[in-house]
């Protein structure tokens, strides 16, 4: 691999591996860390270019960063874990979850979306706008590359069919806040084309396990125990 992925670590027992959100880095889950470490082997990774773990040379994609997270557990001899994604990272613990069934335990999918169109238009249409004018100039400089790279991540990413979905044999919880920016509708959508998917919304926005870790955690917690 031409990478090697920048992770913190914590606590003993099952592996569970933290995905964060686009633009972000493994530090999201500073909330989630202590709580969950006391029942799991607490992984949580920078993803290709994100945070500490550097770009490579490889293609800026959700499916290649479904093959880097093959590549970390394959490296740290991680046989099987449980995989709680957010955004992004919702996006390629699904993704993942699809290539490699046999490496997956629980997923959680925490405002994951299957394609562009399940982000509401109020978010979407100004990130199409300014992924535009950074693809545009990305020839011009590297911050303007780099944001391209970002935020065509969010306009041509995932891009998962209904039957790639309905293929996902791994007990799954689907989590999101009554106001995300991934329409709810889109959201029961995915919950419905994973088989015997459960649904969950906690009052909040996109960034529910941030802004309410107590909920957020006690949530995720019932369901990887039940």
């Amino acid at each position: 691999m031409d990478i090697k992925h920048y992770f913190v670590e914590k606590g003993q027992g099952e592996p569970i591996i933290f995905l964060h959100g686009n633009g972000e880095n493994c530090g999201y889950f500073r909330g989630q860390m202590d709580a969950f470490a006391e029942f799991y082997h607490v992984y949580a990774i920078d993803t290709r270019g994100h945070g500490k773990t550097p770009r490579g040379v490889m293609p800026f994609t959700i499916r290649q960063f479904a093959d880097d997270l093959l590549g970390f557990m394959d490296e740290h001899q991680i046989e099987r874990a449980h995989l709680l994604g957010f955004s992004d990272g919702g996006n390629i613990a699904m993704v993942f979850a699809i290539r490699y069934p046999d490496r997956v335990d629980r997923l959680i999918l925490n405002g994951a979306n299957m394609r562009a169109e399940g982000v509401k238009r109020s978010v979407q249409i100004p990130i199409e706008i300014e992924y535009k004018i950074a693809k545009r100039l990305s020839g011009k400089n590297d911050a303007a590359k780099r944001n391209a790279e970002m935020l065509g991540l969010m306009v041509n990413d995932p891009n998962v069919s209904a039957e790639e979905l309905a293929g996902i044999r791994a007990k799954t919880l689907v989590i999101a806040g009554t106001g995300d920016m991934i329409r709810a509708e889109h959201t029961r959508e995915i919950a419905a084309g994973i088989p015997d998917a459960e649904l969950k919304f906690i009052k909040g926005d996109h960034f529910i396990a941030g802004k309410c870790p107590e909920e957020f955690n006690r949530s995720v917690l019932d369901f990887l125990r039940s």
